[in-house]
């Protein structure tokens, strides 16, 4: 990366590899302590005074504690929630999990984290620059794709409120509260790559045709019939862009079908960032994703005062945390950029999520990147998590800011 003196100080700072290496490090180190604390969690008791007792009474033991109840995944490591994680040492966060409600089409609309629920491997995250609601998930198993559609199903969708930044305006907390359905769904993994399967297909291949697909074992919710309606190439893009419905089996004969996107990107490899070529074809598609997410008139007979203008988006790569996380990590400073839209914008400088780690070292302190993995490593873990793909972000929003962005913004 060449140096360019319009761009922001901590963006200069990042042509440096001294600076770049500073910044992985320290979101390494802090990453390795959340991972010490979720592995503390899958043992600890439930029970207070055991906890408690484990790591004695002194401020610093208490620290730890502090740390493996705020990064807990003990909901995930139970015996009945464990074959819906397609890897073993990937669970969601307890205090930022999806809920999926126990019936279909039932509209209770709530997501609380601490809700019983059905189990999905998803989190709620927050952009921290660009203030924008996501569902960060792995890509479905067999056993798992009903809990995925029935996120789509639910008639409101939207992060229970104790997960709202504490540091956001009245305006941002109004907007991020309207009821809403997710309709948009962005994959980053091919269904099979190098020879393995890295997602489940959910969908049929061919337009008109139709998929029935059976809740997980135990789950008394009605089979989902699924159709795809439509699929059409963006090259500039690389994106499959698929319009699919679904509806529960047995429903009224007046109920409509819930219409969804699903926006494929095809050039994003397993553990790795795309080839130089295909970076100009990534800012394309996030536009894409910011555009298909707010049009309207892709929900057939719904009055635009029937929806939310710009719902959550729900993301997968395979495991849900690399490349889904590199793509929030984009989506949210290109936001924040102006470069695509949808969201109020933020009043004020960014402020950092509360950590029990505390703040980032004062050197990276003011770098948005490293501010904005770090956030979205509080909400799931591992996000973002191989170095080049940290690289890869400031690459992604360097060349927006030099000027490719009047080549992908028609």
């Amino acid at each position: 990366m060449s140096t360019h003196t319009q761009l922001p100080k901590w963006l200069q700072a990042a042509q440096s590899l001294d600076h770049l290496n500073a910044v992985v490090t320290a979101l390494t180190n802090r990453e390795r302590l959340r991972a010490s604390a979720r592995t503390a969690s899958r043992h600890k008791s439930h029970s207070s005074k055991v906890h408690r007792a484990s790591f004695g009474t002194s401020s610093s033991l208490l620290t730890k504690s502090d740390q493996v109840t705020h990064y807990s995944v003990t909901v995930g490591n139970r015996p009945e929630n464990k074959p819906g994680n397609r890897y073993a040492d990937i669970e969601p966060y307890d205090r930022t999990r999806v809920v999926v409600e126990d019936q279909l089409g039932m509209g209770s609309g709530k997501t609380s984290s601490v809700g019983i629920g059905r189990y999905l491997n998803a989190n709620w995250v927050r952009e921290l620059a660009g203030g924008k609601w996501w569902i960060a998930t792995q890509a479905p198993l067999p056993n798992t794709a009903h809990a995925f559609l029935s996120v789509i199903l639910q008639p409101t969708t939207q992060p229970p409120p104790d997960l709202h930044h504490p540091f956001e305006s009245e305006f941002h907390r109004q907007h991020s509260s309207r009821p809403g359905r997710i309709r948009t769904i962005v994959q980053l993994t091919q269904n099979f790559e190098r020879g393995r399967q890295k997602a489940h297909v959910y969908f049929p291949p061919l337009v008109g045709q139709s998929w029935i697909v059976d809740p997980e074992p135990g789950c008394s919710a009605p089979s989902i019939k699924v159709t795809l309606l439509s699929i059409k190439m963006v090259d500039g893009a690389r994106c499959a862009h698929s319009t699919v419905s679904i509806i529960p089996v047995g429903a009224p004969p007046d109920q409509e079908p819930i219409v969804f996107q699903h926006l494929l990107f095809g050039a994003w490899p397993d553990h790795g960032v795309p080839e130089d070529e295909d970076k100009l074809a990534l800012l394309k598609y996030a536009k894409l994703v910011d555009v298909i997410n707010r049009d309207l008139s892709l929900q057939p007979s719904r009055t635009p005062a029937d929806l939310d203008p710009d719902p959550p988006i729900m993301v997968n790569c395979s495991a849900g945390i690399g490349r889904t996380g590199a793509f929030i990590a984009c989506s949210s400073l290109l936001r924040y950029f102006g470069f695509i839209g949808g969201s109020p914008k933020r009043e004020g400088p960014v402020q950092p999520l509360p950590s029990p780690l505390g703040p980032l070292p004062s050197n990276i302190s003011e770098d948005l990147v490293a501010l904005e993995i770090d956030s979205l490593r509080e909400q799931r873990p591992g996000m973002a998590e191989r170095p080049e793909q940290i690289v890869f972000v400031y690459e992604v929003i360097t060349a927006a800011l030099i000027g490719k962005q009047e080549q992908y913004a028609g």
